[in-house]
Parts: C-alpha cells; sequence; structure tokens
C-alpha cells in the first residue's frame, strides 16, 4: 500500500545572514566528538594521512584474510578428527546426531542389561568347573 505522507516542502524565502549562522552555530553543537565517531565505525581510528587510510584498510583486510587461509591451511582433515574422536563417525544430519547419540547409549544399556540378566549362576559355574566351590561366588 501506498504511504501517503505528504513530502517536505521547501522554503523558498532567502534565510538572513544571521540566520545562517545561528542555524550554522546549533547545528556544529550537535554536532558529535570524533571519538564518538571513532566508536561508531563511522570515522577511522588512525593516525594515518587520509590518503593512506584506504590503502592501510586494505593491507589490514589482507593481512586477516592469509591469516585465515594459513589457519585452514594446518586445518585437519575430516577423517583424521573422526580418528582422534573429535568428530562422531556419523552420516546422520548435524540436528539429527544428539537424539542418533541417546538412542547408541539406550541401545547400549539394554544390551548389557540383556547380557547380564542372562549370566549363569555360580552354581551352574560351579557344575560346568569354572568356579571351585571354595570360593565365595558373591565377592566383588
Amino acid at each position: 500500500m501506498a504511504d501517503q505522507t505528504p513530502a517536505p516542502t521547501i522554503d523558498p524565502s532567502p534565510m538572513s545572514k544571521m540566520e545562517r549562522r545561528d542555524s550554522l552555530e546549533k547545528h556544529l553543537q550537535q554536532r558529535p566528538d570524533p571519538q564518538d565517531l571513532k566508536n561508531r565505525n563511522i570515522l577511522l581510528d588512525t593516525n594515518a594521512a587520509p590518503a593512506l587510510q584506504s590503502a592501510a584498510l586494505d593491507l589490514e583486510r589482507q593481512r586477516a584474510t592469509d591469516s585465515l587461509k594459513k589457519g585452514l591451511e594446518r586445518r585437519p582433515e575430516r577423517d583424521e578428527l573422526i580418528e582422534r574422536n573429535i568428530l562422531p563417525d556419523s552420516t546422520a544430519a548435524p540436528a539429527l546426531q544428539g537424539q542418533q547419540r541417546e538412542l547408541q547409549k539406550h541401545m547400549r544399556a539394554n544390551s548389557l542389561e540383556q547380557k547380564i540378566s542372562n549370566r549363569p549362576k555360580p552354581e551352574e559355574l560351579v557344575k560346568g568347573g569354572i568356579l571351585r566351590g571354595d570360593e565365595d561366588a558373591m565377592k566383588e
């Protein structure tokens, strides 16, 4: 929908020199200080000459780019990170990997519980000749 705000009107009447000076003084008094402009990244915080500021900014960006490239070149490959157990060996989407780990944890717990429940009793081990009768089977 179209905005129905009226266009600002320009006053065609000339300003007197006093009005113009007062207006200029008023605007200069409201002008932010240079440190505020530097904090807001409007002015560059540098001591370089204005003609060299652009070149200095380009050099700083190039230095940061080179540093990132070196870091990426030294970055270990995915297979190495998997071998060192830093990354999980999973083909699942990253959003699902947490749920996948929880499922694996519960599956291991269930497997252990099943194996413990099927474990032979000490009497059966004595009969099978695995344990001797004089050993205390309940020692831990």
